[in-house]
């Protein structure tokens, strides 16, 4: 159960951020509908939202799940992969300091992204990327392990980030696309197995009694609701065009 998100305005910068995609140019007001509707869901989902807002500076910041790691009883702060992101963290790690007492950091050479990890239950998964790097990895996995999580690196062969293609619902149930199908890491996770032609919509996010998917996606959201979810359906056009979905929006603890 969540009770807090921390969400970040994009602001007109965004048009000229990071991206590996060929999707086309987001169009800016079509992108703060999607935020907004975003957010109301989220708050659907019956979470107190905190809406930091843009940044010019930082065309990317509002992914602002890439910036910390959230247990439910400390935050590490990342050194996100990408330069231009960097100063990101700043603002993050104030806004934390706001809720956890205990703040641990990544430091360089170490790299990573926050979507590049993922938590189940006392398990996290780490994920090696363009953004993500081994020292970044061990550096994290060696933090959660003295906490008394466990942790598993798991090097990405096709996916941008880990949450790409890869959800936890809870209840031992797994989202998992492409690389992650049949990856051994996952065998003991009953899975909700997303075909190729829908892996965008891999990267869902479970708040609470809902999970949030992309809309268009008409197989994935038969399979969530024949499991027993709940779905609220979100159009993510403009966040696609730049790499991001759902679980990048926002930091959910």
């Amino acid at each position: 159960m969540y009770s807090n998100v921390i969400v970040k305005t994009p602001g007109e910068s965004y048009l000229n951020g990071l991206t590996t995609s060929d999707l086309g140019k987001p169009v800016f007001e079509k992108l703060l509908d999607q935020h907004k509707e975003y957010i109301e869901a989220l708050e659907k989902c019956g979470v107190t939202v905190t809406h930091l807002p843009a940044s010019e500076e930082f065309p990317d910041s509002t992914f602002v799940e890439d910036a910390a790691v959230l247990t439910s009883d400390f935050a590490v702060i990342t050194n996100p992969g990408a330069e231009s992101r960097n100063g990101e963290i700043k603002e993050i790690e104030a806004t934390l300091k706001g809720f956890y007492e205990k703040l641990h950091y990544i430091k360089s050479p170490g790299t990573l992204d926050g979507g590049d990890i993922l938590q189940a239950e006392n398990n996290f998964y780490i994920g090696i990327s363009e953004r993500t790097n081994e020292e970044g990895a061990l550096q994290l996995k060696g933090i959660l392990e003295q906490q008394g999580y466990e942790a598993t690196i798991i090097p990405l062969k096709e996916f941008f980030h880990l949450k790409t293609g890869i959800a936890y619902l809870g209840d031992n149930r797994m989202v998992v696309a492409g690389e992650f199908v049949d990856h051994p890491a996952f065998d003991s996770y009953e899975k909700i197995v997303i075909g190729k032609e829908d892996e965008y919509s891999a990267n869902c996010i479970r708040v609470n009694d809902y999970v949030i998917i992309p809309s268009g996606y008409e197989e994935t959201k038969r399979k969530f609701n024949e499991a027993g979810y709940e779905t609220i359906e979100l159009e993510m056009s403009e966040v696609q065009k730049h790499d991001g979905g759902l679980s990048c929006l926002s930091l959910r603890f």
